[in-house]
Formats: C-alpha cells, sequence, structure tokens
C-alpha cells in the first residue's frame, strides 16, 4: 500500500511540475486577488491555449502564424533591387541557380569570378541547383545563361521569396519545433511554455529581416545546426555530427560554432571515462559526411578531365589559384589526381576569402570600432591575420574549456553563444549578417527552464533589438525602413521589452528574479542611445567631411553591447557549470541543490 501511494503521490507532483507556470516568469498573480495574469503580450496571446490545448493546435497555428509575417515581410524590396551593375545579394544567389545548371560542375567555382563567383560550400552549390532546375521548369529565361543577369521580373521575386520560405520549412522551422521539445523535456518546461518560447524563436526580427526581405538562405545553415543541437539533446552525437558538418558545408559560418560542438563531443567522448568506441563513431560519421559531401564536384572534376574537358582556368586563360600554386609539391597536368586537387584547392580559396582585408564594410565588431581612432589598414595583412586569429582564440577558450570539462547538455546554447560572439567581435573577415549566428544560441535560451523569466528575457530581448539595431544602415541601403521598424517593435511588444514597455525593468516580479541594478542601466542606457541614434539619423545632416558619422557611432555602440553579450553568456556558462561554485557566492542555493541531486 505504502509504495503504491508513493508512486501515486510521485505522478501528481510530476503533472504539477509541468502544468504549474507561475515559477517561469510567465505569469505574474495578483497580491490582493490572487488572480494569475499573462506576464507579457506574447503570453497573452497563448493564454487560452494554458488548459490542456493539444500541441498539435497550438503548433499549426504557431507556424501559420510565423510563415504570414515572413511572406509579408518579402513584399518589400531585397538586396540590390534596380541597383545596378552589380546588383546584389538577390542577384548573387539568382545568379548561383544560373551558373549551376549550365556550367559543368567541375568549374563552378571557376566561372566568371568577378560576377558573383560562387564563394559558399558545396551543399550551397547543390542547393542552388536543386532550385535553379525547379525555376527553369516554370520559366527558363529566368536563369538564362548570361542574357538573365539583373532580371527583375516580379515572378522571379515571387519564386526566389518562395525559395527561401520553402527552405526554412523544410529545415530552421522543424528543427527548432524539434529542439524546443527537447529543451523542454530536458529542463521540465511545460508544453505551453515551451510554445511561447518557440514562437518568440521563430519571430526572431533578424533573422527574418536578413532572409526574408535583404535575401538570403541563412535559415538552412542555422535550421541544420539546430537538429545537431537537437540530436545532442536526443543522446545521437553521430547524428549530431552528420548534421551539423552538413551546416559547415553549406555555409562557412557555421565555423563559429565549430569549437563548440567540438568540445562538447571531446568531452563526453572522455568524461566520466574514456569512451573509444564513441570517439571513433563521431571520427567516421564526421570523415564520411565531408566525403558524401564533396564527392559529386570530385567526381565530376574526374568525369571532366575523362573527356578532355579543360579546366575553367586554362580555358580562360587565368592562373589557377594562390593555394593550388602554393602547394609544397609540383603536380603533372597528366596524372589523375591533379584534377582533384584543383578542384579543393580551389573550394577552399574560395570559401575563405584571406585576401580581402580585416574587414569589408563598417561591422560593430572590435576591429571595425577600433579602425575609427586608429587605422588598421596602415598594418600587413599577414599580421592582421595573426593577431585576429590570437585574439579569436582567446575569446574562444573559456567557453570551449568549459563544456568540455562539464559536458552537459543543457549547457550548449551558453557555449555557443560564447564562441560564436568571440568570433563574431574577433574574427577575420565579419559581415554584419554575421550577428545571427551569436543570436541563435542566445534566444534559444528563452526555451530553457526560466527561460521566459524577466533576467534572461532581458538579455536575450536586448542582445536581439540590438542586433537588429546595428543592421540597420545595411537595411537602410535596402530601404526596408518599414519592415525594420515593424517587425522589431513587434518583438519588442510582444517579450515586453523596451521602447514599447518598461515593465520588465521596473514592474514588479512575482516569484521571479528580475535584472540586477547593473543590467538595468546598462540595458537601458543602450536602449536610450539607440532611440536617440535613429532619431539624429533620421533629422540630422552628417557634418561636411563625415558622412559616415552615424554609421560610426552604430558600429561603436554595437561592439560595445555585443562585447557585453559575450560577457554575459561567458559568465552565465561558467556560473551554470558550476566551475565557480564554493568561490562565488552568487549562485542561488537552491540551483546548488538542485546541481546535486543532478
Amino acid at each position: 500500500m505504502t509504495p503504491g501511494s508513493s508512486v501515486h503521490k510521485s505522478r501528481r507532483k510530476k503533472k504539477a511540475a509541468v502544468s504549474s507556470i507561475t515559477g517561469h516568469g510567465t505569469i505574474t498573480v495578483d497580491t490582493k486577488t490572487n488572480e494569475q495574469r499573462p506576464a507579457f503580450p506574447l503570453v497573452a496571446f497563448f493564454w487560452p491555449a494554458r488548459k490542456a490545448t493539444s500541441q498539435w493546435v497550438v503548433l499549426p497555428l504557431t507556424l501559420m502564424v510565423v510563415g504570414l509575417f515572413r511572406w509579408s515581410a518579402g513584399l518589400w524590396g531585397y538586396s540590390g533591387y534596380q541597383s545596378p551593375p552589380m546588383y546584389g545579394d538577390f542577384e548573387a544567389q539568382r545568379h548561383w541557380m544560373e551558373l549551376t545548371n549550365h556550367i559543368p560542375m567541375s568549374q563552378w567555382y571557376f566561372h566568371d569570378l568577378e560576377w558573383w563567383g560562387l564563394d559558399y560550400p558545396p551543399l550551397t552549390a547543390y542547393h542552388s541547383w536543386v532550385l535553379g532546375k525547379i525555376g527553369s521548369f516554370i520559366n527558363p529565361a529566368w536563369f538564362a545563361l548570361q542574357t538573365s543577369r539583373g532580371m527583375e521580373d516580379q515572378l522571379l521575386k515571387v519564386f526566389m521569396r518562395a525559395t527561401v520560405l520553402i527552405s526554412e520549412y523544410v529545415t530552421y522551422i522543424p528543427a527548432a519545433a524539434v529542439y524546443v521539445r527537447h529543451s523542454a523535456h530536458l529542463e521540465g518546461v511545460s508544453t505551453w511554455e515551451s510554445s511561447i518560447a518557440l514562437s518568440a524563436v521563430l519571430m526572431q526580427p533578424a533573422t527574418i529581416l536578413v532572409d526574408h526581405t535583404h535575401f538570403q538562405y541563412n535559415t538552412v545553415m542555422l535550421g541544420l545546426v539546430l537538429a545537431s543541437m537537437s540530436s545532442i539533446l536526443a543522446g545521437r552525437p553521430l547524428w549530431a555530427s552528420v548534421f551539423f558538418v552538413a551546416a559547415l558545408g553549406f555555409k562557412q559560418m557555421a565555423l563559429y560554432y565549430a569549437p563548440a560542438i567540438f568540445a562538447y563531443l571531446l568531452g563526453i567522448c572522455i568524461l566520466p571515462q574514456v569512451h573509444i568506441r564513441r570517439f571513433f563513431g563521431i571520427a567516421l560519421a564526421t570523415i564520411l559526411s565531408f566525403t558524401f559531401m564533396c564527392a559529386p564536384l570530385i567526381f565530376g572534376a574526374l568525369y571532366d578531365a575523362h573527356y578532355g574537358i579543360s579546366p575553367a582556368h586554362e580555358a580562360k586563360g587565368t592562373t589557377v589559384s594562390p593555394l593550388f600554386s602554393s602547394l609544397p609539391f609540383a603536380v603533372d597536368r597528366e596524372t589523375w589526381y591533379y584534377a582533384v586537387l584543383l578542384q579543393l584547392s580551389q573550394i577552399t580559396h574560395r570559401i575563405f576569402p584571406f585576401a580581402r582585408g580585416l574587414f569589408e564594410d563598417k561591422v560593430a565588431n572590435i576591429w571595425c570600432a577600433f579602425h575609427t581612432v586608429h587605422k588598421l589598414h596602415q598594418y600587413p595583412t599577414a599580421m592582421l591575420q595573426r593577431l585576429s586569429l590570437s585574439a579569436t582564440l582567446i575569446s574562444i577558450l573559456p567557453a570551449c574549456m568549459t563544456i568540455s570539462l562539464f559536458p552537459r547538455k543543457e549547457l550548449l546554447p551558453l557555449a555557443l553563444a560564447s564562441t560564436a560572439w568571440g568570433f563574431f567581435l574577433c574574427s577575420f573577415q565579419v559581415h554584419e549578417k554575421s550577428v545571427l549566428l551569436p543570436l541563435l544560441p542566445m534566444t534559444l535560451l528563452l526555451t530553457g527552464k526560466d527561460g521566459l523569466g524577466s533576467e534572461i528575457r532581458a538579455w536575450v530581448g536586448w542582445a536581439n533589438m540590438l542586433g537588429s539595431w546595428t543592421m540597420f544602415p545595411l537595411l537602410k541601403r535596402d530601404d526596408l525602413r518599414v519592415p525594420y521598424t515593424v517587425l522589431t517593435l513587434l518583438w519588442a511588444y510582444m517579450l515586453g521589452l523596451p521602447p514599447t514597455s518598461l515593465s520588465l525593468y521596473f514592474g514588479r516580479q512575482t516569484n521571479h528574479v528580475g535584472p540586477g541594478m547593473v543590467a538595468k542601466v546598462v540595458h537601458l542606457g543602450f536602449y536610450a542611445a539607440m532611440i536617440s541614434w535613429h532619431a539624429l539619423e533620421a533629422f540630422v545632416q552628417t557634418p561636411e567631411g563625415k558622412p559616415d558619422l552615424w554609421v560610426v557611432i552604430n558600429v561603436i555602440i554595437g561592439a560595445a553591447g555585443f562585447g557585453l553579450c559575450f560577457l554575459w553568456c561567458t559568465w552565465r556558462l561558467i556560473q551554470k557549470a558550476g566551475v565557480m561554485q564554493g568561490y562565488v557566492v552568487s549562485i542561488p542555493t537552491s540551483e546548488k541543490g538542485k546541481k546535486k541531486v543532478q
């Protein structure tokens, strides 16, 4: 009787823990009437579904709404619209569909590099080939070789926008939904709260603005990263390796996450005991994934060489890539592996453009910010590369050491955010759009326990608003002020953030710890600076001789804010891992007790 009673009580307690949502920051309780109320507007949207509503009802409705916002954002212009002679990212993506469908595979990475030459890894090329085939079936003129350059047909725009949306719903959206489910199961978050967190992640303004207005396919790479993270949470490290290699194979920017992923996988292979089979399994899965990814291009090069199709550089009389020329041994043109080495060296050279310099445009990282007061272009490129590499390694070292020594699943988003911020702030050839990489794992903190609480919501919300704000000069060039304003203010409103609400910083927190006084001052100061900057940029002309003054101020403020995001993510990772336990008294007693139980 006693065991049965014990089991019965345990089940009731577990059920209450899942359905109880007052302790995770989504609900406030009126002390006088004891009435429960939504803590912020996004909770209010899901309020009718808080009692036993099936996720198979909530999830489709959520996906339809976020899809509607994505398609509506795509009704505006795009990168390079009516901007000859080179147009922009829209033309680059369209051109890759054109060349992959008309040029032999062995020449994809050689063809006309002056006109948006292919500079992404193989999976992007295969993706472009598939979409180009579909588009050519609908209208061959859209991707006709040479004659389709700069085309701005409205139906072509509809097709290209649809490819972004469909690609995202095939990769990013399901991967995000699966990750949120695994995260909720891991940290004891209710289905209702996880639905709220999922909608917040999917409505992240920076991602929508870059992919669905400016025009790119970043969410395919981010979706593969999410699939890798989901596999880790599900205890499938081999699949995690496969998905992460696929992410690297789609966009090389996934390297921002590579050190943390490697450190975690290494950690689970050696702690708490050495797992030789797991280590070799992960290594084999990684090697095979890279092999399968590159195989079509390798076999394509061998096929063309066998049938006497000259390499692109010989056909046009141009030189081979510097990487191929710098090989420590001579390669005979008649050897069978000549075409393979030529292909692989050209792909590597195009993917990693070290010759372009430390940065191209004004981006909110430490190099561009420092460049405003002391010009860095006066130094040799090789020295700047070594300096950038050293700074990047130093910045990612704390997170990598922590996640390798404490390889716990719940620490993964913080580790990825810390290393991605380190890369964004310190690495070589950073673009404004690269801010999407640290923002994704930082935003995923909303899906964990207390993720929707005041403290984490304040930091995650502030980072996303700051990230979107630093991209405003880029979006302004594409005349995307309206979608920028709507999407950022909508996200701020849904999560109860400034400038739409100050309740997160000044409202009463019920059963939940809010942001500290220092965080309040810092966040509100940055919000005030961003609002003031927009007013100055809109109504005040820059002084004569300083046309980029507002952009430079944007870079300096953004770099300072991102530096604080990096420090917060790194410190929170170290603190949550328990590295400083016994030395720092700021960890709540309740959390210490939970760690001992785990």
